[in-house]
C-alpha cells in the first residue's frame, strides 16, 4: 500500500469487510469496537505475550485459523522472517489481508483447512492454534495432524474451556468396573454441543482444563508454560504409546 489510507477510507473498507471477530486498530479505526468480549483478542494477548519470544528474527510462524489476522500481525511485529496465516473462511482471509496491508506487515495468507495442513509440506518454528479447537468436529485429529506435519518446535494453543478448572490426578490404567473417576469434575471431559453455543453452530466440542491438557499430551506435546487460563505453550515431544488417528492401532486389548 502506497501510504496510509485516510481514516474514512479505512472505515469504509472495515465496514465492507465486516462483521469482524478480531478487534484490530487500523489507522485509528477499530474493526470491532463493540465486541462482546471487549478489546478482543488484544485483551487475551496481553495475558500471554510475555511467554513468547520477544525477538522472532529468522523464525517462521504458522497461524492456523488466523481469522482477521491479529496474531499474525503481532508475530510479524516481533520480527518473524516469515508469517503464514491460514483459515478455512475466505471472509476472514479478506479481513486479514486488509489488516496486514494497512499495518504495513508483509504476511502471506492462504485458504486451507486444518485437516489439510500436511499440504504445506514444511515445518514452522512457531505454530499458533488459537481459538480453533472447539470449532472442530474432529479436534484430536487436528492436533495429531499439527504435531505430525507442521510443528518444528513450539505450539501456542488456546481453547475456550468450560467445566471444572481443577485437574484431577489420573492413573495410567483402570479396571473396567471402575467408573468413579468419570464422575470427578476434574476428570478430562470434552463437552459436546449438538446444536449451538453462544449462538454459534460451529461450536462443537468444549474441553475442561484437564481435557485440554490431556489432549495436548496425547497428541505428542509437552506443556512448558501455562501463562493464561486458556493458553498453553508447548514443545513437540514423543507421542504416547498407541497414539494416532487409527483404532485399534495394535489390535483390541480387552
Amino acid at each position: 500500500m502506497d501510504g496510509m489510507p485516510d481514516p474514512e477510507e479505512i472505515r469504509r473498507r472495515v465496514a465492507a469487510l465486516g462483521p469482524w471477530f478480531h478487534n484490530i486498530e487500523l489507522g485509528g479505526v477499530r474493526t470491532a469496537p463493540d465486541h462482546f468480549l471487549g478489546d478482543y483478542p488484544a485483551i487475551k494477548w496481553r495475558g500471554f505475550a510475555h511467554a513468547l519470544p520477544a525477538d522472532l528474527s529468522g523464525k517462521s510462524v504458522l497461524d492456523i485459523g488466523c481469522n482477521g489476522g491479529f496474531y499474525s500481525i503481532e508475530m510479524k511485529r516481533r520480527g518473524a522472517a516469515r508469517v503464514l496465516g491460514v483459515d478455512s473462511d475466505e471472509a476472514y482471509l479478506a479481513q486479514a489481508r486488509f489488516a496486514a496491508e494497512v499495518s504495513g506487515q508483509e504476511i502471506e495468507f492462504r485458504h486451507l483447512s486444518v485437516y489439510d495442513i500436511a499440504a504445506l509440506g514444511e515445518r514452522f518454528d512457531v505454530v499458533l492454534f488459537m481459538g480453533v479447537l472447539y470449532h472442530l468436529r474432529h479436534p484430536l485429529l487436528a492436533l495429531d495432524l499439527i504435531r505430525e506435519h507442521v510443528v518444528g518446535d513450539m505450539l501456542v494453543f488456546q481453547s475456550m474451556q468450560r467445566g471444572a478448572a481443577e485437574v484431577a490426578p489420573v492413573s495410567g490404567d483402570y479396571e473396567f468396573s471402575d467408573t468413579a473417576p468419570f464422575d470427578d469434575p476434574g476428570w478430562p471431559k470434552l463437552h459436546f454441543v449438538e446444536h449451538r453455543y453462544a449462538h454459534d453452530q460451529t461450536n462443537w466440542w468444549v474441553p475442561n482444563r484437564a481435557c485440554a491438557e490431556a489432549m495436548l499430551r496425547a497428541a505428542g506435546f509437552a506443556i512448558t508454560d501455562h501463562p493464561e487460563a486458556e493458553v498453553y505453550v508447548c514443545r513437540r515431544a514423543e507421542t504416547p504409546e498407541g497414539a494416532g488417528a487409527v483404532y485399534p492401532a495394535k489390535g483390541m486389548r480387552a
